[in-house]
């Protein structure tokens, strides 16, 4: 193997490894953004059942 190919192949794995450890940063913002926004999204159900139940316990009381 020529030196010139085995720098090219050096670069290439450096590239690579360059670039799974950027994907790695890139899943990790991901993964807490996620986990963010699925609490974001349990607030929200918890207030509009909330928000039901309040409307659920006046049914009986309008129809009396």
């Amino acid at each position: 193997m020529s030196l010139e190919l085995f720098n090219q192949l050096e670069q290439k794995v450096t590239d690579t490894v360059d670039a799974l450890e950027m994907m790695k940063l890139e899943n990790e913002e991901l993964r807490g953004e996620n986990a963010k926004l699925k609490e974001e999204r349990e607030e929200w159900e918890r207030r509009l059942n909330s928000l039901l139940s309040k409307f659920e316990s006046l049914e009986p009381s309008s129809t009396s």
